[in-house]
């Protein structure tokens, strides 16, 4: 098949249809975690370090995790870590301290990063490069549909069995979503047998190797990941503070989640035709404008207009970070440096929550707020000057190729 020929629609069960199903259960804790751990008897602060650990989670296993893809396959590695989030969310479903939630959360987050680092790796090996980044936008997109959809079931169950259910619905997502992966086909297993009879490259030679890379494009991700962590954290934070419930929260969420979708096919289009800065700069700038405004939005409407705002620029950069992946791995080593990248997106999305946590304990949440916005409004020039020169990389690249 040529790549004019391809169609998305070739892989869209085995690329999309788990990531939507175990999606859905995050996206119904996600708008609650921070709730259930005040409901447990948290803080503030508390809470957000709670929310945070579950970037704390997949922060400490990117690199295993890459490591462990490049060995295993991404089949069974999808698998796998369907069932171990499973077993956390019935964990945290039982919890009754904030010291045991946490737990549930840090394993929940470790299993999230091998799911998505699989699914990067199949789009690698399935999708060739000239819809690269629509497949990764959509694969961004069915994490978004996931978010969507879970929130409304969310406040349903909530409503119906109280706030700790939507554990249980996430741990059936999770089980669904291993069940799927099972019947994926396995693409990778002639180059892990290749890279096998060679002996595996180490992680740390792959990342030696590719620091330029990672202390550039990298750090650009960092601040993107910093900038995305603000839905799980600051929003529900800010909407506890004005009175809102959690059913309303989630509501809230589900809308924004949305417009989230409705961005995910022109961003992909515009990637694969104007380039990688065109929606990275906007994932981060909308990011940081949400937040400066933020301490303004004292009801739900303004709290919404203020979600629909960020969403509007993180839907046009889905899969921004999976597709500028794509374009800088090796093809030996790919999985060991998909890990250290997926790493770079972790310490954003831990440093983010971690930030606000850090300003909530000595300043009232207005202050932790602006100082993210300010910070990540810092963020946004770098991300635009590296994502830039990639832009131009890849077209000087791409005259070569048609000489």
């Amino acid at each position: 098949m040529t790549q004019t020929d391809f169609k998305l629609r070739s892989v869209a069960f085995e690329a999309f249809g788990p990531s939507i199903v175990s999606s859905i259960g995050h996206g119904a804790v996600l708008p609650v975690l921070a709730l259930q751990a005040r409901h447990l008897g948290a803080g503030v602060e508390t809470a957000a370090l709670v929310v945070a650990l579950l970037s704390v989670g997949q922060l400490v296993t990117s690199l295993p995790a890459g490591a462990v893809v490049a060995r295993v396959g991404e089949r069974k590695m999808l698998m796998l870590c369907g069932f171990f989030d499973c077993v956390a969310m019935l964990v945290a479903w039982q919890a009754t301290s904030v010291v045991l939630l946490a737990a549930a959360v840090v394993l929940s987050g470790a299993t999230w990063t091998g799911f998505l680092l699989a699914r990067q790796g199949f789009l690698i090996e399935a999708v060739p490069p000239s819809h690269r980044a629509r497949a990764m936008s959509t694969l961004g997109a069915s994490h978004r549909v996931g978010l969507f959809i879970g929130p409304l079931i969310g406040a349903g169950v909530i409503a119906w069995q109280g706030l700790a259910s939507v554990f249980v619905l996430a741990a059936v997502m999770s089980l669904s979503a291993a069940t799927m992966a099972g019947l994926m086909r396995d693409l990778g297993h002639e180059s892990r047998a290749e890279q096998r009879a060679g002996g595996h490259a180490s992680v740390s030679s792959v990342l030696l190797a590719h620091r330029h890379t990672l202390l550039t494009l990298g750090v650009a991700v960092i601040v993107i990941g910093a900038s995305r962590s603000i839905r799980g954290t600051l929003l529900p934070l800010w909407a506890d503070h004005v009175g809102m419930s959690g059913s309303e929260t989630s509501l809230v969420f589900a809308v924004a989640a949305a417009v989230d979708i409705l961005f995910f096919f022109p961003g992909g289009w515009l990637m694969d035709h104007r380039g990688r800065a065109v929606v990275a700069v906007p994932v981060v700038l909308a990011v940081a404008l949400g937040s400066l405004v933020l301490p303004l939005a004292t009801s739900e409407p303004a709290v919404l207009a203020v979600a629909v705002l960020i969403a509007a620029g993180n839907g046009l950069g889905s899969g921004i970070v999976m597709t500028i992946g794509a374009d800088t791995a090796p093809a030996v080593g790919r999985s060991q440096f998909l890990g250290g990248w997926r790493l770079c997106g972790d310490i954003g999305a831990t440093s983010g929550p971690l930030l606000i946590s850090a300003v909530t304990a000595v300043a009232p949440l207005a202050v932790a707020s602006l100082v993210f916005g300010a910070a990540t409004l810092a963020g946004t020039g770098w991300v635009g000057f590296w994502t830039r020169r990639l832009d131009r990389s890849r077209n000087a690249e791409d005259g070569l190729s048609r000489r």
